[in-house]
């Protein structure tokens, strides 16, 4: 059952995918219609969940549930995968691959592969301040509060 993203609790589990480049905005509104369509089927063990989505900087997609009405299980999270795999597919770009980094410079985001984005810290192209999305995060709450961090308060501070 879909619900607007931001009438999801805070508690709710999100689940983050980077896209490898900028999706046009035709691609945008063929994923928001599949996104949409999708969530407003998804269901675990027969029961609907209360689940929802956003597409943030036309690289993003985010899904989320309200686990607390429904728990998504194993294979409604298999069905979710599945779904990220055809847009992977569609579009030609690379959502799963966990071995990236996306990161503002300026205005820019730039998507490198995690060994480049080592080489670039160490470099000095990107600081500890360099904002970084950090897709660890499972909550909406933490969506909220730290997904966009400088370097220096996420995984990536590893690197300076």
């Amino acid at each position: 059952m879909y619900v607007p993203f931001e009438n999801l609790p805070l508690e709710s589990k999100i689940w983050i995918y980077q896209s490898n480049r900028r999706f046009t905005d035709d691609e945008l509104s063929e994923i928001d219609a599949e996104l949409k369509s999708f969530v407003e089927s998804w269901a675990s063990h027969g029961t609907g969940l209360e689940a929802s989505y956003v597409l943030k900087y036309s690289r993003f997609i985010i899904l989320a549930v309200n686990q607390e009405t429904q728990m998504a299980t194993g294979c409604s999270i298999d069905k979710s995968v599945a779904l990220i795999q055809e847009i992977e597919k569609k579009y030609e770009v690379d959502l799963l691959d966990k071995m990236n980094v996306t990161f503002k410079l300026g205005e820019h985001i730039a998507h490198k592969p995690l060994i480049d984005f080592k080489k670039m810290a160490k470099d000095k192209a990107v600081s500890e301040n360099t904002i970084v999305f950090n897709n660890l995060v499972n909550t909406i709450e933490e969506w909220s509060d730290n997904w966009e961090v400088p370097a220096k308060e996420s995984w990536h501070s590893r690197f300076f």
